[in-house]
């Protein structure tokens, strides 16, 4: 279970992206997008944790991306739907499902982007796509998104993958009110405003980047009443210390590009 005492205060020292970098990655890429999705109900759930133990989880050429020095770590639930190609409209069965992801931020020569560590999914067929096609290492699994009242949301989430660690997640949360658009520069628009993902071959060899692109983020604050989950540790990381900083997001209109090696 996930300690929810307060946080170590963070370290500061200079950081390797520079915000030109991180505002440049917000332009529109040249040519069409391979699909298109809507993302809603987002809840962001982010952790300090040391630069260097996320260092030891990720490929040789990839850095760990820090805002004042400190790196996250994030669980984010949320639901996606409208899915579907350029090529064809949404398809009935596959169009919408709920996604819940495992994530840190990194950085390839000053680019950044996010790095998963799963991306847990309800649909079987979005799952072998991505794996198959993406190199994006989903997971299939049962969840449910239950919206007792206007501003309550409940959401819960088991893994059913064969061959990996098992692993649930659940919370309960409470919406607030709406935020202004992220600041630059901030820690909210560093960890929210990210338009560039990263992954990797299974023997972590070839490294691939991929390209999306949305609308700044219209987060809320949030209130989390209930929280319990094993994600991060099933990824042999340890339980973050302290409460998560948290915040509610979506809809947001999504387009994304094919994955290129890097």
């Amino acid at each position: 279970m996930l300690d929810l005492t307060l946080p170590p205060t963070p370290s500061r020292s200079p950081d390797a992206v520079a915000l030109s970098a991180r505002l440049a990655l917000r332009e529109r890429p040249a040519g069409a997008p391979l699909l298109r999705q809507q993302w809603s109900e987002l809840l962001f759930l982010h952790w300090p944790v040391p630069a260097e133990l996320l260092q030891a989880h990720l490929p040789p050429r990839l850095q760990a991306d820090t805002h004042q020095g400190q790196a996250w770590i994030a669980i984010v639930p949320f639901e996606m739907s409208k899915v579907r190609t350029r090529f064809t409209p949404p398809v009935p069965g596959t169009h919408q499902f709920m996604e819940l992801n495992v994530r840190t931020y990194v950085h390839l020569d000053g680019v950044p982007g996010v790095w998963f560590f799963s991306l847990d999914a309800t649909n079987a067929l979005a799952v072998w796509v991505a794996r198959t096609f993406f190199h994006l290492p989903y997971l299939r699994a049962t969840m449910r998104l239950d919206q007792p009242s206007a501003d309550l949301r409940r959401f819960a989430a088991t893994r059913t993958h064969g061959g990996v660690p098992a692993a649930s997640f659940q919370a309960t949360w409470k919406l607030g009110a709406l935020l202004p658009p992220a600041e630059p520069g901030s820690l909210e628009f560093f960890l929210t405003e990210r338009y560039c993902l990263y992954t990797s071959s299974k023997d972590q060899t070839k490294l691939y980047q991929g390209r999306v692109a949305h609308g700044p983020w219209p987060l809320r604050t949030a209130q989390v009443l209930h929280l319990e989950s094993d994600l991060i540790e099933s990824h042999g990381l340890p339980t973050p210390v302290g409460k998560p900083v948290v915040h509610a997001g979506g809809p947001v209109q999504v387009e994304l590009w094919p994955m290129r090696r890097v």
